[in-house]
């Protein structure tokens, strides 16, 4: 700068001084943030008492955020005084019954400057205040801040897009607080607003019988970041809010699972709890190019007109979470599972029963099989249909669900590792008794070995001849279990789900469960 000329960029000078934008582009791109409409006129001062304060405002400053109530309110004023013939400058005082702390901020957004709300109290008070004068600028802009929340006698600030992921929404805050989430024209739906003396009032957004800190695990999470889970006590208070609050996408995450890529079976797999299992992620892939289990193998002798083989397992996909479906390891514990071993059956009771049926239920859906049962994991009653809750009444499968103990799978029985041949058990599955029988017979080959009997042939003798009750069978505490779909050869429809073991953790009886039990702690 010399003599006071700038230098621009493009070597030329100018008198202009630094500052002041004088670029016809630019002036142009800033027209529609700096232009104020003339709905009023600019230089009119006009006067506005909110309760006991009274307010001058610019012309300006009302057309700045209009049309409003006080712009169509001094524009009558205006009509009727030019249609009278009247002194233009005799325009009434408009008053209205309203806090003056609040109309402050209102007035200093009108004339330009940027207002933000402190907390849940002052962001309800403007966000009614500016519903009633019905000042679109500030409307639209309070609907873009962040929305004020007391859980546990703390405040938060939540940005409203945490509440609106397609997993976590709809959800208890845009629910039970609706009026902050919907749209500026249907703020207050129902409410007719001809001769509205004051709008509705609003309490902000309070959740007090809730976990401050928990929320704010939960609020942490939502942004993106890691959490670290310190215990299961910890992971079931965040799921536990995360219920209460509906977010599901969050809770999906939650849960207690496990995916690892499997490279002997060159699959990734997805360990899952039994309860944690949802309709919406389950599938079934076919699996043309593994070969059938051994109950399909030995049967020499089928017919010629036998339905070409069904070969697939079950994959789950995590709702709103996984973007993929990787092959379900289910784990079943609870105590809930009999393995009755000469029949190679799972027997479930209690809410185990309950669930495995309706899983197996929402597999036949997917089979497109007809199911008995309405469609549901979680429901504890059959709804419309009177029949109980069994895997029997699904069409893949009997009351006692077949199961597979093959040489990969692993079994700790009364706390060690049982190492029994599995052959005799694959045998049953299909019926060949003889080949169990003379597995039994032999010293090493093909029968079953119990860590503190050289045999099964002397526990096959406790067996009861009659009914359905089998004396030799095992209490399965936690088992994990892959769900293979395949043909059914002695069932009663085509398919069947068979349970194949990977894990198993059991007990022989009663003295084996007392052997396991813990003192109490103290």
């Amino acid at each position: 700068m010399q003599g006071g000329i700038f230098a621009r960029e493009d070597g030329a000078s100018c008198q202009d001084p630094p500052g002041i934008l004088r670029e016809e582009s630019v002036t142009k791109a800033r027209k529609w943030n700096t232009d104020i409409p003339s709905i009023l006129p600019h230089e009119r001062v006009f006067p506005i008492q909110i309760g006991s304060e009274l307010f001058r405002l610019s012309g300006a400053s009302i057309s700045s955020d209009a049309p409003s109530y006080f712009s169509q309110f001094f524009q009558c004023q205006l009509q009727q005084a030019e249609d009278n013939g009247d002194d233009s400058n005799a325009i009434r005082t408009l008053y209205i019954d309203r806090d003056p702390v609040t109309f402050r901020d209102i007035s200093l957004h009108l004339q330009g400057y940027h207002v933000m709300p402190r907390d849940g109290s002052h962001f309800v008070k403007l966000f009614a205040d500016a519903q009633f004068y019905s000042l679109p600028r500030l409307i639209s802009q309070l609907y873009e801040e962040s929305i004020f929340i007391s859980v546990g006698q703390r405040d938060f600030q939540v940005p409203r897009e945490l509440f609106s992921d397609p997993g976590n929404s709809p959800n208890y805050f845009s629910l039970g607080f609706a009026v902050f989430f919907s749209t500026p024209t249907e703020v207050f739906p129902g409410l007719n607003r001809e001769g509205l003396l004051r709008p509705p009032s609003i309490i902000p957004p309070a959740v007090p019988n809730r976990s401050a800190d928990t929320f704010a695990e939960i609020l942490h999470l939502l942004r993106g970041y890691p959490l670290h889970i310190k215990n299961e006590d910890h992971r079931a208070e965040l799921l536990r809010d995360c219920k209460y609050f509906h977010l599901k996408g969050l809770e999906q995450k939650l849960i207690r699972h496990s995916i690892t890529f499997n490279l002997a079976r060159n699959r990734h797999e997805i360990t899952l709890r039994l309860d944690d299992v949802r309709q919406s992620g389950i599938s079934v892939v076919s699996d043309l190019s593994t070969p059938p289990p051994p109950e399909l193998s030995t049967a020499s002798s089928a017919p010629s007109f036998s339905p070409p083989p069904v070969s697939g397992w079950v994959n789950y996909a995590r709702p709103f979470v996984d973007d993929r479906a990787y092959e379900l390891v289910l784990e079943i514990g609870d105590e809930c599972t009999r393995l009755h071993l000469s029949s190679m059956r799972c027997e479930f009771f209690g809410d185990g029963k309950t669930r495995v049926s309706r899983l197996f239920e929402v597999i036949a859906t997917k089979l497109n099989l007809p199911t008995s049962q309405p469609l549901g994991l979680l429901m504890k009653k059959g709804g419309a249909s009177s029949q109980p809750a069994s895997p029997g009444n699904t069409p893949i499968s009997e009351d006692w669900v077949r199961c597979v103990l093959g040489e990969e799978s692993f079994v700790r029985l009364d706390g060690r590792e049982w190492r029994g041949h599995t052959s005799g058990l694959e045998d049953s599955i299909c019926g060949n008794r003889s080949a169990a029988t003379s597995g039994d017979e032999g010293d090493g080959g093909g029968g079953l070995l119990h860590p503190s009997q050289p045999s099964r042939k002397r526990r096959r003798t406790e067996m009861s001849s009659g009914g359905g009750e089998e004396k030799e069978s095992w209490v399965v505490k936690t088992g994990q279990w892959r769900l293979r779909v395949q043909n059914a050869r002695n069932g009663k429809g085509g398919i069947e789900c068979v349970l194949v073991a990977v894990k198993i953790d059991a007990v022989s009886g009663e003295r084996g469960r007392n052997m396991q039990r813990l003192f109490l702690a103290g």
